[in-house]
């Protein structure tokens, strides 16, 4: 099971979340920019990294439905806005093929059963030139190893073993940063020298960040994957239209 929407929504409305939620959303405004006229979506629980990016032509947050969701934007009796906020199934996303410009995965990755399905789906939905972040807990973090924020549930990541998993998903891999240097402590004193935590965990000790993330963008023209379907094997690429092989070939070739 998911943690919780309830428990995600607690966590980023407490003051240590809102900090953590502020450092790492500057590490993705900081690749991004404003991203004026793109079509931006999240898949996990990713509001408030979508809140910072006010200027994108569309936002959608996609949740697990394991995990639930809340009607996001929150509701404004002023300027209301249509509900963003959508319940998924992790490897079939209701978008078309190519349709998102740039995508945040955070929450997605570490309590997923199918890692590379959910990567699979990832690269169908994103336009050709797309984008993808990755905010997934560092198993060397401290964030990952107490149980006083939500990056500690699941399964954490290595720098390598996302950017194994990205490549084999056929994305490259653009840039890697980490953020979340200081405790996962609600303190006020500590949050109040999060601001040094931070300047200085990214110059002496980058290799212990609470999180990673991982820059990657599309690849065309590469295998994405297999499908069996009654017995015949078929190799997808980019932009080709699977065609069935006959079963005698698909058997020769897997026996040699």
């Amino acid at each position: 099971m998911r943690t919780d929407i309830l428990d995600l929504h607690r966590f980023y409305e407490s003051d240590l979340g809102k900090t953590a939620a502020a450092f790492t959303a500057t590490r993705i405004t900081e690749a991004w920019g404003e991203m004026r006229h793109l079509r931006v979506a999240g898949f996990g629980f990713t509001s408030p990294y979508l809140n910072a990016l006010p200027s994108a032509e569309r936002r959608l947050n996609l949740a697990p439905a394991s995990q639930g969701v809340i009607r996001w934007p929150q509701v404004d009796q002023v300027n209301p806005a249509p509900n963003s906020a959508a319940l998924i199934s992790e490897t079939s996303w209701p978008l078309a093929d190519a349709s998102i410009d740039r995508l945040i995965i955070a929450h997605g990755l570490e309590e997923t059963s199918d890692p590379r399905r959910l990567m699979r789906e990832v690269w169908r939905v994103l336009a050709p030139d797309g984008k993808l972040i990755i905010v997934a807990s560092h198993r060397r973090g401290l964030w990952s190893m107490l149980d006083t924020s939500p990056f500690a549930a699941g399964r954490p990541f290595s720098r390598r073993q996302l950017m194994a998993l990205l490549e084999e998903a056929t994305f490259t891999v653009l840039r890697s940063s980490g953020a979340l240097f200081f405790p996962p402590v609600n303190s006020s004193f500590l949050l109040r020298a999060s601001r040094s935590w931070e300047r200085a965990g990214a110059r002496i000790w980058s290799g212990f960040s609470g999180v990673l993330l991982i820059e990657a963008s599309k690849e065309l023209g590469a295998p994405i994957g297999k499908v069996v379907t009654d017995g015949l094997r078929v190799q997808r690429r980019a932009g080709v239209r699977p065609r069935p092989a006959s079963t005698s070939a698909t058997r020769n070739s897997e026996t040699a």
